[in-house]
């Protein structure tokens, strides 16, 4: 090899060595590049990952589950998880328990009149309108004052369970000092024929965003919006997470003869046919839904009885009829919300009581009648539980206003929340 050719190599190698080197260098640099990427992606995840559960938490403890919100944070390692641990520990510890059953106020309307020119003006229906439904206004004013007035609302699953051995547990909720616990029901949500173009809304839907909203019919067109109780309380209840314990929002009493949730859903009066079974469908989209988000049920009677003054076979064959029409739809539940009140005894306990034996049988346990004598009335033992409920209408807000009763100044301001169009 002449000196030329071994100058040619020694400087091939030469370059080679620097290309090498400087691919070493690339390899090195990328590889670097990735790790300190991946390393801000994995602690950008973490963060959203740790701000996700703080707000997750938040919500727990906004709606008073102290023991959630701190699970929810258990596998966070931050300041931010250990500062919100302690604080929640710390308002777990000064809770107040509530659990006496005769101190669990209850409080109830019928479905919100949407139109008071056209419901108070119905030439047959316009007093009674009057004296049982409130207004839309009046509806949001009262939730807003409850709300202020530090009530919380809670449902029976909150308050009661039942042991391994069948029997009844009061358990009761614990709740911030000042905060009170409330039960708010609605019967007949069934939106019943004789309403229709009274000023009231039709039925509840499922809305593509999967919230509950109603239909209302105004001059021939139909509208979807908050046009009854259910809506317009998960709307207050999105914006104010602490009116509702642990998501709970509220019972809803259903007849059946008219169908349920305004879909006509009963075979003995509408046919046992496929539009009747396209009904039922409709019915139980809805009130899977309902359950999904906090609502739960009541029975009203299939065809809303005086269960005080009917004998115990019309209660049987009734209530057969809510079973095989009613419960289909919304599930099973022991609770029976009495309508007109009408209790199957008067204040003494359910001893030797055969309307009551087969009420137990048929797997009720939770009754309510009406009382607006007191703020609050209950009476458990291990084999039932009665509440009393205290109406929310129209004739109440007038005793109120003539200085007949001051029952509701615990809970609103009547004059406060009184609607002028009644008077019109």
């Amino acid at each position: 090899m002449t000196k030329v050719q071994k100058w040619v190599v020694s400087l091939l190698a030469m370059v080679a060595i620097l290309v090498l080197g400087f691919s070493f260098h690339l390899v090195n640099k990328a590889n670097t590049k990735k790790q300190e990427t991946t390393t801000t992606t994995s602690t950008s995840t973490t963060k959203k990952r740790t701000n996700e559960e703080a707000e997750q938490a938040k919500l727990l403890a906004q709606q008073y589950d102290y023991d959630g919100a701190i699970k929810e944070l258990e596998g966070a390692d931050t300041k931010l998880a250990d500062k919100l641990k302690t604080n929640y520990e710390q308002e777990k510890e000064q809770l107040v328990a509530w659990q006496d059953p005769e101190k669990i106020s209850h409080v109830f309307v019928h479905s919100l009149v949407a139109d008071a020119d056209k419901a108070f003006h119905d030439k047959e229906q316009a007093q009674g309108y009057k004296d049982y439904m409130i207004t839309i206004s009046e509806f949001k004013k009262t939730i807003q004052q409850l709300y202020d007035n530090g009530y919380v609302l809670v449902t029976f699953d909150d308050l009661v369970k039942e042991d391994s051995k069948g029997k009844l547990q009061f358990k009761g909720v614990d709740l911030p000092e000042g905060k009170k616990p409330l039960i708010f029901s609605q019967d007949d949500v069934n939106y019943y024929e004789y309403m229709k173009d009274a000023g009231f809304a039709e039925k509840l839907l499922v809305n593509k965003e999967g919230e509950v909203k109603n239909t209302y019919k105004e001059n021939g067109q139909e509208k979807t919006g908050d046009y009854d109780m259910v809506p317009i309380l998960d709307k207050f209840v999105e914006e104010h997470p602490d009116f509702s314990y642990r998501g709970s929002k509220g019972i809803l009493a259903l007849t059946g003869y008219n169908g349920a949730l305004g879909y006509r859903t009963s075979k003995s009066e509408y046919g046992d046919n496929e539009k009747t079974e396209q009904e039922i469908a409709k019915a139980k989209e809805v009130a899977d839904r309902l359950k999904d988000t906090g609502w739960t049920f009541a029975s009203h009677t299939w065809g809303h009885i005086n269960m005080a003054e009917v004998g115990q076979k019309q209660i049987a064959k009734d209530t057969q009829r809510w079973k095989d029409e009613v419960a289909p739809i919304i599930g099973d539940t022991d609770v029976l919300i009495y309508p007109h009140g009408a209790d199957i005894s008067d204040f003494q306990p359910y001893d030797k009581n055969p309307k009551y034996d087969y009420l137990k049988q048929q797997g009720f346990r939770i009754f309510c009648n009406v009382d607006a004598s007191v703020p609050s009335w209950g009476q458990f033992n291990s084999d039932y539980y009665r509440n009393a409920r205290i109406n929310l209408d129209g004739i109440r807000f007038k005793s109120e206003l003539d200085g007949q009763n001051d029952i509701l100044e615990d809970f609103i301001n009547v004059k406060d929340v009184y609607d002028d169009k009644r008077d019109k």
